[in-house]
């Protein structure tokens, strides 16, 4: 259905209700108006990596991860998978008058922030630390939730509108303060893309100021730039409970009746919490007009009509049954496959079927909540890393000692951590190669509040792993150095860590991220080669954190790879393969500048394995504008995944859009400046520590 005759049958539908009515259904818990035959609905539904919080429901890695992927198309396909769940479970629990909070059709997914800050727990809710990376797997996901149908098939709605990435502990009184430059190339570009190419139907504002004004009523971004700039059609919904921080702690107004009127006359249309509740009474006295929630009201309607939610939709057949079917799950697998970045291989790796002992070692070795990440569902199989090496390894002896606990030690538990190490130390004596599985889970890193003990406010105090598995790490390597046995380090976060230690004394690093429900079974396959490992690096591992500027510091200066000015310890964009793939040849379409910036460039590159094992490559072009105030390091423009056969060769044509040849001055304008460029293509940046990593370098293109 299209927008207009959505809008036009829920403008006739709203205006037959009373004031009260229209106020109530502002709310994200709206009651039914019988009537008027509309039923309750819920707004609240969570889809970030599978359909999550209403029971089973295929689980894919945590965004992050599929981050990694570099995958446009299988972000696509995830979109898909996640409102087709979201249907089913709609079409089977409406059925029964079940229409309580996560089953509704309006997904709060995908969240569009930018990974600024290594330390932040929700980080690994986004898709990484690059504008383009995030913009481009962010569009398909979008266009995967809400279907090329009649109806939208789910509705999706990109977060947390704009300048919000932690710290978790502030951002209910928080003011994010950031320049026009950075908002306009860093923090805006995800969003504008959201809106206007994927046509997202949703928005939702977030729990700090931005530059003095909280952002659910942040007039500069959500009149002047969402609706006015971008044209943005659909409707705008509040964090939960983020408006009643207006008044409780942001303090711009005193009442939830002010906050009310100033978050509803800014442009918020739907209230997450409950300080709508207030808004009758605002209306009575005269803080805001009836006409702000009527146009609420309507944008709100109009989403339900374009879901089929009155009129039915092509949608209302999908079965219960398709939830976890064998696509789906085979897809989550594909998804695990693709996210697991191989940090570093001194040719251990693929590790041989014949090995006759393998110790598994470490408190995330046979976690279920080291799969999951946040904002999960509920899956019906779990595998675990060391149920996978299980399966892989059938013939091998398996020897497994959990090593610590995944939390700090405590006074109480020392003897038990002292005899957990001693295991571990026996387990890696007897092994032929040892296996230690280290990380975080949602204890650990995560959104406010839903963390435990130091860690509560969900952020990371710096880049170090647990004090237990520090001393379990330092107990592992010590033991493995003086027998000769091997250790291959798998770092199951969803962050970067401080990799130091493991790259020095590992035969092989993996970064697993949360993989998934059935990501154990992947890893293992990535250890024995069965899967060839593909994915890259979205986010820079660094080295510590004090090379870094102050949590709450909003400016880009001298963050992600983009502005670092020291050298990263694994580069943004990095990770091995099996097979040996270089860039053979480029072919650009222009060497010209203008015409570059005018109409970008196709970029044809040809790709040669000159190995025996099949892989596949994520091709990157980065591009530097010479003379212009640009970004200090060539930022990312575009990029593609491509297979090439065992000795052979694959070619692939890249589009550059023109925007890549822009700069944004320090007014937030975005414009064609300077008069050259560099165009540099390769498997990774075009900087030092990705050719002495990897001993490859970027071919280049001048512009002029």
């Amino acid at each position: 259905m299209n927008r207009e005759l959505a809008k036009a049958k829920a403008t006739e539908l709203v205006d037959q209700m009373t004031l009260e009515e229209m106020v109530d259904q502002l709310r994200y818990d709206a009651p039914a108006i019988e009537r008027l035959g509309v039923p309750e609905y819920n707004w609240w539904n969570e889809g970030l990596h599978g359909s999550a919080r209403a029971g089973t429901a295929t689980m894919f890695p945590q965004a992050i991860g599929l981050g990694a992927t570099f995958d446009k198309k299988l972000l696509k396909d995830i979109g898909d998978v996640v409102s087709t769940e979201a249907r089913a479970k709609y079409n089977e629990f409406s059925s029964q008058g079940d229409r309580d909070i996560y089953k509704g059709l309006t997904i709060w997914s995908p969240n569009i922030n930018l990974f600024r800050d290594p330390r932040w727990g929700r980080g690994q809710e986004t898709y990484g630390e690059d504008p383009q990376l995030i913009t481009d797997l962010s569009i398909e996901f979008i266009r995967g939730i809400q279907g090329n149908g009649e109806h939208y098939k789910a509705a999706a709605c990109a977060k947390h509108f704009a300048v919000h990435s932690g710290p978790e502990k502030d951002r209910h009184y928080f003011d994010a303060k950031s320049n026009m430059k950075d908002l306009w190339e860093t923090y805006l570009p995800q969003f504008e893309a959201a809106v206007r190419v994927a046509e997202v139907e949703s928005v939702m504002g977030a729990y700090n100021r931005v530059n003095g004004h909280p952002a659910c009523a942040q007039p500069y971004l959500m009149e002047e730039i969402l609706r006015e700039k971008w044209g943005f059609q659909g409707h705008f919904v509040s964090d939960c409970w983020a408006i009643r921080d207006f008044h409780e702690n942001h303090r711009v107004t005193k009442t939830s009746e002010q906050s009310a009127a100033l978050a509803l006359k800014t442009g918020c249309d739907l209230n997450c919490g409950c300080t709508y509740r207030s808004l009758l009474k605002a209306v009575k006295s005269g803080m805001v007009s009836k006409d702000f929630v009527r146009a609420s009201a309507i944008r709100l309607f109009t989403c339900r009509y374009m879901l089929g939610m009155f009129d039915g939709s092509e949608y209302d057949d999908i079965p219960y049954e398709i939830i976890e079917c064998a696509a789906h799950m085979a897809l989550s697998a594909k998804a695990a496959d693709e996210s697991v970045v191989l940090l570093k291989n001194d040719g251990i790796l693929p590790l041989s079927k014949e090995t006759k002992t393998i110790g598994v070692i470490g408190p995330n070795a046979d976690s279920r909540m080291a799969l999951m990440g946040n904002y999960h569902g509920t899956s019906s199989e779990y595998v675990t890393v060391l149920q996978g090496v299980r399966e892989t390894y059938p013939n091998a002896r398996i020897l497994y000692s959990e090593g610590c606990d995944v939390f700090e030690k405590k006074p109480d538990n020392l003897a038990r951590e002292y005899n957990r190490i001693t295991e571990a130390i026996a387990v890696t004596k007897k092994s032929d190669v040892v296996i230690l599985v280290l990380g975080l889970n949602e204890n650990l890193e995560g959104e406010e509040g839903d963390t435990g003990n130091q860690f509560a406010s969900g952020d990371k105090i710096d880049l170090r792993f647990p004090e237990a598995q520090l001393h379990l790490m330092e107990n592992v390597y010590k033991t493995a150095k003086e027998n000769n046995v091997p250790v291959i380090t798998i770092s199951m976060t969803g962050s970067a860590m401080d990799m130091r230690e493991a790259d020095e004394k590992s035969a092989a690093v993996l970064q697993a991220w949360y993989p998934g429900a059935l990501g154990g079974r992947e890893v293992a396959k990535i250890l024995s080669g069965e899967v060839n490992p593909s994915a890259k690096l979205p986010v820079t591992v660094y080295k510590t954190t004090e090379e870094l500027p102050a949590f709450e510091d909003y400016s880009m200066k001298n963050r992600t790879y983009r502005y670092m000015e020291n050298e990263a310890f694994y580069p943004f964009g990095y990770g091995l393969t099996y097979s040996d793939i270089n860039v053979e040849a480029v072919v650009a379409s222009t060497e010209s500048f203008e015409d570059a910036s005018k109409n970008g460039m196709n970029v044809k590159v040809t790709l040669k394995n000159n190995s025996d094992i099949a892989g596949t490559e994520v091709v990157q072009i980065y591009v530097k504008n010479d003379d212009s105030n640009e970004t200090l390091h060539p930022h990312l423009a575009a990029f593609e995944r491509i297979d090439v056969p065992a000795k052979g060769s694959s070619e692939v044509e890249i589009v550059v859009p023109c925007t890549s040849f822009t700069t944004v001055d320090d007014e937030g304008v975005r414009a064609v400046r300077g008069s050259s460029s560099t165009v540099f293509v390769g498997c990774g940046q075009p900087d030092n520590r990705t050719a002495v990593l990897t001993g490859k370098k970027s071919c280049e293109i001048k512009l002029n």
